[in-house]
C-alpha cells in the first residue's frame, strides 16, 4: 500500500487514523474497531463493507 495514500486516509466514520494490516489486507480504525478491506490495491472505505474487529485482534498503532 502506498505510504502517501496511507498518510491521507482516515476513518470515514470518526475521521481518526487507520492502521494498515498487511497480512489481512485491511485498514483498521482502532477507535471504532472496524476494518476496511483493500481489494485490488484499492481501499473500500464504506461502512457497509467494514467488519467489526474484536478487541483481541486490534493491531498495534
Amino acid at each position: 500500500m502506498d505510504k502517501k495514500l496511507l498518510d491521507i486516509l482516515v476513518c470515514p466514520i470518526c475521521k481518526g487514523p487507520l492502521v494498515f494490516d498487511k497480512a489481512k489486507a485491511e485498514l483498521v480504525c482502532r477507535a471504532d474497531r472496524l476494518a476496511y478491506p483493500i481489494r485490488d490495491d484499492i481501499p473500500v472505505m464504506l461502512e457497509d463493507e467494514a467488519r467489526q474487529v474484536p478487541e483481541a485482534e486490534l493491531p498495534r498503532a
